[in-house]
């Protein structure tokens, strides 16, 4: 007998995020609208300078000010606090100085916090830090990462040996051969600038210890509460179980907040020494000041081809710039290491070097944001593409269509050493001809030149890490999970919960849960409730970082409400006295598997399991609560792969760059949410863009960020972008039995790279070339000459 169709296959479906209108009409729990009783506002007294001694602090007049509680020095709140460092066990020989919460002896950035100061309002503890004297020995700062590896130069922090962090060389035996016989070699060196997340939300905490318990419970926003609780635990001599942290409604984070900042800890100290809550909240000139930034490498890269014009071998050369300390506990280290791995993704070379150099400086600290290393390792592959596409007069997507690791070729291990399960560049490629006309923009590009008006079309296809095992942190020793953590149940009236480790920051973790755990139990989304981001209700898990709150997070789910969906097909069996195999649950009731007739519901299956259970058959388990981990165990990574086009017009007297058009085509494997995907792929991209033709944070010679503020700093609005059409091709892994993987950064993966190949295109009659991000009027001007 045929089955009845399936009424319930939500995976897949353009379900809407399930807390928008929550947030539309204001009603969002975010940590900084969060109020306690007797809670007290923190604020600091930053460095003034971004290298020096400290001489003297005079808090004595500040301590006095109005409203002010207390005013606290590294005297007062390091003491409290295990120091920490930020290094990991398999990066060999990597070094980064200790840090603590306030600065001590010395200042190694020009915004490092140096003195807190409690009172009942921010504006009183803000008054208060004017008060404050800090005498410090100003020193020559290190700004420059290369004149930081010369020989006798300063170390931009105390005690250390020298300014280099950590280097390591990935190569394979024959790369020199493959230069030394190639038919063409390209070569060019890249500057990639320094820039920052720019949330909706900053950086926020309230901290809040109970002296009368030992319980700490902080209210952070962040995408990786249990992270955080395992810090907060380790470094204030807390048991993990008197630690809770609550990552309610998150405004953005992009990487930012999954780092460990002074701030954070300053204020958990405070909360344990006064014993009341105590908030934090950046404003947006120290989230400036004090937020991670991204990026900052300095790349020289060549390319070799044979005389078919296939790509043999790359040698890469990456200077990653990280400021006075490596990031904790995820490292400053891991981006550089990224970006010499993911060179040459996409394309069947067989030989590689890639020499990584991490080095110290006094600016804030550099560490993960969205899109780790692929920005930079896609640009640098694919600028050198087209390169080579000039050098061998041929078009530069047809060299591409060559070039990529067929499609009928995998499993295939990269000259970097990736493993790739299985990608679909020549789908991908083949799809982004279609979409964007290619041959037809081409056309219209020379028939524009001759009237004056410099078009350019630029492509870069890239592979993006998803679900990371235990292989990415773990295996150094850090403690942040692989695995995630889900528990399902029904309740009395036929709802469903799932509480799970995942996080959501606003890209629709909760939704794409309920849309998984639904389709397992045969209810409408709308009527899961997903429950995330609190280490005390919450089952233990890695969160959402790195593309894994589908592939990691949607799997523990989705065993999780099968899980569920067997003990509750199992009751009912056992009241109806059917067979399991001739049940199924559909429109929120446990349906005839051939039929489809309705045989109960599952409100009643949920009343009779939890308020007359005397009334099943003795032996029946009547729980309605299924609880499941899952830490990958195939592939170390699920990549996804795609292409992206980029379609702009030059003003060649102004330098402005107009975005015409941007494509995407995406494999991320098993779509769960194709609304959400689009719309992940579209912010990612305006932030690919953003990095590549606006955004950059400035110093000058003296350490100093000339431009933290959104009145100088440019950031990409909404007049600026261009329509970004959207494709898909689906390779589901064969991993997991969902079989999705990751989309959240693979826009801003190619974003870039695009740009810089179609600015590039648009400028090739001048024989002009950019190599810096981002492309400013300014630096197009002076390719062009014209400065």
């Amino acid at each position: 007998m045929t089955m009845a169709p399936d009424t319930t296959a939500f995976i897949g479906q353009p379900h809407r995020r399930q807390n928008a209108l929550r947030h539309l009409a204001g009603r969002g729990r975010f940590t900084t609208d969060l109020v306690l009783p007797r809670m007290v506002h923190a604020a600091f007294v930053r460095s003034p300078v971004a290298r020096g001694q400290i001489l003297a602090v005079d808090v004595e007049q500040a301590s006095q000010a109005p409203g002010v509680i207390c005013v606290l020095t590294a005297a007062d709140l390091n003491p409290l606090c295990m120091p920490w460092v930020g290094t990991l066990d398999h990066f060999a020989r990597m070094a980064s100085p200790p840090q603590n919460i306030l600065a001590e002896t010395h200042v190694v950035w020009a915004g490092q916090p140096v003195v807190m100061v409690i009172a009942s309002s921010r504006a009183q503890a803000e008054d208060a830090c004017e008060l404050v004297v800090v005498e410090i020995e100003d020193q020559e700062p290190v700004v420059d990462g290369a004149a930081a590896l010369a020989p006798g130069a300063d170390t931009a922090s105390p005690g250390l040996a020298s300014n280099l962090c950590y280097e390591t060389v990935l190569e394979t035996a024959d790369v020199d051969a493959a230069f030394a016989k190639a038919a063409c070699v390209v070569d060019g060196e890249f500057s990639f600038g320094r820039h920052t997340a720019v949330t909706l939300e900053p950086r926020a905490v309230v901290a809040d210890f109970d002296p009368s318990t030992g319980q700490l419970t902080v209210h952070q926003g962040t995408q990786t509460p249990y992270q955080f609780q395992d810090v907060y635990a380790r470094h204030f001599g807390l048991n993990e179980g008197q630690v809770r942290v609550i990552a309610a409604d998150v405004g953005g984070s992009f990487g930012m907040k999954l780092h460990v900042y002074h701030e954070e800890m300053a204020t958990v100290a405070a909360s344990k020494l006064l014993g009341r809550p105590v908030r934090f909240v950046a404003d947006r000139l120290e989230s400036f000041l004090s937020d991670i930034h991204a990026r900052d490498h300095k790349v020289r890269a060549r390319m070799a081809v044979d005389a078919n014009g296939m790509i043999t071998a790359m040698e890469v050369d990456d200077l990653t710039q990280i400021g006075a300390f490596s990031a904790y506990p995820r490292t400053s280290a891991a981006e550089g290491n990224q970006v010499i791995r993911l060179m040459g993704g996409p394309y069947r070379m067989q030989d590689y070097r890639g020499r990584l150099s991490v080095v110290f400086q006094n600016k804030v600290q550099t560490s993960q944001y969205r899109a780790v290393g692929h920005p930079i390792a896609c640009a640098v592959t694919e600028v050198l593409v087209d390169r080579v596409a000039e050098a061998l007069g041929q078009d530069p997507l047809d060299l591409r269509v060559r070039n990529v690791v067929p499609d009928d070729a995998y499993p295939h291990t990269s000259a970097t050493g990736y493993q790739f399960e299985k990608l679909s560049h020549q789908a991908c490629l083949a799809r982004l001809r279609q979409m964007m006309g290619y041959e037809t923009l081409r056309a219209e590009q020379a028939l524009l030149r001759k009237t004056g008006s410099y078009r350019g079309i630029g492509i870069a296809p890239f592979i993006e890490i998803t679900n990371p095992g235990a292989a990415f942190y773990g295996v150094g020793g850090a403690r942040i999970s692989a695995q995630d953590g889900a528990i399902v149940k029904l309740t009395p009236s036929g709802d469903v919960q799932c509480m799970i480790s995942v996080t959501e920051q606003g890209q629709g973790t909760e939704t794409i849960i309920a849309q998984i755990v639904g389709e397992q139990l045969g209810v409408s989304p709308d009527r899961v409730k997903v429950i995330t981001g609190d280490t005390d209700t919450t089952p233990l898990g890695g969160a959402t970082w790195a593309c894994r709150g589908a592939g990691i997070g949607g799997e523990t789910a989705l065993r999780a409400g099968r899980k569920l969906r067997d003990q509750i097909l199992a009751i009912a069996a056992a009241v109806l006295q059917s067979e399991v195999v001739d049940l199924r649950l559909a429109d929120a009731s446990v349906v005839d598997a051939h039929t489809g007739a309705v045989r109960l519901s599952l409100a009643e299956i949920g009343r009779i399991a939890t308020y007359r259970p005397d009334t099943l058959p003795g032996g029946t388990d009547n729980s309605l609560t299924a609880a499941q981990h899952y830490a990958p165990s195939g592939f170390p990574f699920a990549f996804t792969n795609g292409v992206q086009a980029s379609h702009v017009e030059v003003d060649v007297e102004t330098g402005l760059v107009k975005l015409l058009k941007h494509w995407v085509v995406e494999d991320c494997g098993r779509i769960i949410n194709p609304l959400l995907v689009d719309e992940q792929i579209r912010g990612g991209v305006v932030q690919g863009l953003g990095a590549a033709l606006f955004e950059e944070c400035l110093y000058d010679e003296a350490g100093q960020l000339t431009n933290g503020s959104l009145a100088e700093y440019l950031v990409p609005m909404a007049c600026e972008m261009p329509d970004i059409v959207i494709g898909h091709v689906e390779t589901p892994t064969l991993d997991t039995i969902l079989g999705a993987k990751g989309v959240g950064e693979a826009g801003t993966a190619a974003a870039g790279a695009a740009a810089m190949n179609a600015v590039n295109d648009a400028l090739m009659p001048f024989k002009s070339r950019l190599m810096q991000t981002p492309m400013t009027p300014a630096r197009i001007l002076a390719a062009l000459g014209h400065v």
